[in-house]
């Protein structure tokens, strides 16, 4: 299943995607030497917009949940690369630990928890999941909406001065984490030295940026681009940030307006110089968290002062009702992909460096401007038919192995970034 582009694709996407086709040994051999002095986060999922002019990520996310919501198909390559990835953290790893959102009435993110801990089953570990919930004193099976069960059980400090984190009778060498920590990091979490905790701490959105992240893409961006002499911009959204924001309280309006404005000036001139005949538009939202909370989509400087009530609210708060005092005003680059007559947008999932599938998110009741990660959403796997790698020369730049491999070479580079931007975030 291949969504429909609402116009022919021509132009600087059209040039980028034949230069892709063309290179893309350099391009591979250009990753594979990057990938030798970097380590790639365990999992990663990113969010991309294809203009039909650019194609760049607009989210990056290092506690992807949707796994449920990859093509079945592509089940033996998620086995094969958290194979890698496992091997890379406890080469000798037999017991993981998956603590898993707080999510118990979310029952399509429990199927997410089934699949993940059922591909890391197939890598040949016994796997049980902890629950972070005060509420989970004892094993707690829940039946899920596909006829499978997922066991939760409390987590516990082990051993004499508990330095280490387990179930009862299972200590495990490794833990997985997929939850955020939109909320901060429990005490249970804090002071495990014995063991393998993945992503790190610092990964989570109590501490962790996206402006840091895009800026850390910018630069993957333009090395990467410089190899292939094109022009950065076509994958790379522009971006600002403010770090002084109270909505309710109305402070930090005239950094937001400026931002936008500066923002919004730069894009006019890309605009131009391509012949692009959209009107720019910014989104702002939060520069931490995740679920689609607390963004907008801006035209005019003016749109963000003197916003009303509603306006203030929904802008706010984010996650677990985290305020938001910063924020990242980042380029909009509209979607010119549709599904079922709805927006759609592709999500690019990988385990260790690989690409191991991918979805659409679409939404029908929101426009090509907006985020589509909001109600009225749903998800069509992606028929990822090459897994990404593909490229075919003998057909046009913009046939789906082709077009899945650009998704995959762009989703690598902000894979890239976040790599980057972990070491630097590391503490000390």
């Amino acid at each position: 299943m291949v969504p429909h582009l609402t116009t022919a694709l021509t132009g600087p996407l059209l040039e980028l995607e034949k230069r892709f086709l063309a290179n893309d040994t350099s391009i591979e051999q250009w990753l594979r030497g990057w990938w030798l002095e970097h380590t790639p986060p365990f999992y990663c999922s990113v969010d991309l917009r294809n203009a039909g002019f650019k194609l760049a990520p607009v989210d990056t996310n290092l506690f992807p949940g949707g796994f449920n919501n990859l093509n079945p198909a592509f089940l033996p390559l998620c086995v094969q690369a958290a194979m890698t990835a496992v091997e890379k953290v406890c080469p000798e790893a037999k017991n993981l630990l998956l603590i898993p959102e707080n999510h118990t009435r979310n029952q399509f993110y429990l199927q997410n928890v089934a699949r993940l801990a059922s591909i890391l089953h197939h890598t040949g570990l016994n796997v049980r999941v902890g629950s972070l919930l005060p509420e989970i004193t004892q094993p707690t099976t829940l039946d899920l909406p596909d006829g499978q069960t997922l066991t939760l059980e409390p987590v516990k400090r082990l051993g004499p001065e508990g330095r280490r984190l387990g179930l009862d009778g299972f200590d495990p060498c490794a833990i997985l984490l997929n939850n955020d920590l939109s909320g901060g990091v429990p005490e249970v979490l804090n002071g495990i030295h014995e063991q393998f905790l993945i992503p790190p701490l610092h990964a989570g959105w109590h501490t962790r940026r996206k402006s840091a992240h895009f800026a850390a893409y910018q630069e993957i961006a333009n090395a990467f681009s410089a190899h292939l002499d094109v022009d950065p911009w076509l994958i790379n959204p522009e971006f600002g940030a403010c770090g002084k924001i109270n909505f309710h309280e109305r402070t930090g309006e005239e950094c937001l307006a400026a931002n936008v404005d500066t923002l919004l000036y730069r894009i006019r001139a890309k605009y131009k110089e391509y012949g692009i005949g959209e009107k720019p538009f910014v989104i702002v939202k939060a520069d931490a968290g995740t679920y689609g909370m607390g963004i907008m989509t801006v035209y005019d400087a003016s749109e963000v002062k003197g916003l009303n009530r509603k306006q203030r609210n929904k802008m706010a708060v984010i996650k677990e009702g985290q305020p938001v005092h910063e924020v990242i005003i980042q380029e909009g680059v509209p979607t010119f992909e549709t599904v079922d007559e709805g927006s759609a947008e592709p999500v690019v999932y990988m385990i260790d460096r690989y690409v191991v599938g991918g979805f659409y998110r679409v939404n029908t009741a929101r426009g090509r401007d907006e985020n589509l990660n909001a109600p009225g959403m749903a998800f069509k796997p992606l028929a990822f038919e090459t897994g990404c790698l593909l490229p075919d020369a003998f057909q046009a730049p913009d046939a789906p192995p082709n077009r899945f491999y650009a998704y995959g070479v762009v989703a690598r580079l902000a894979l890239l970034a976040a790599a980057l931007e972990l070491e630097r975030t590391a503490p000390q």
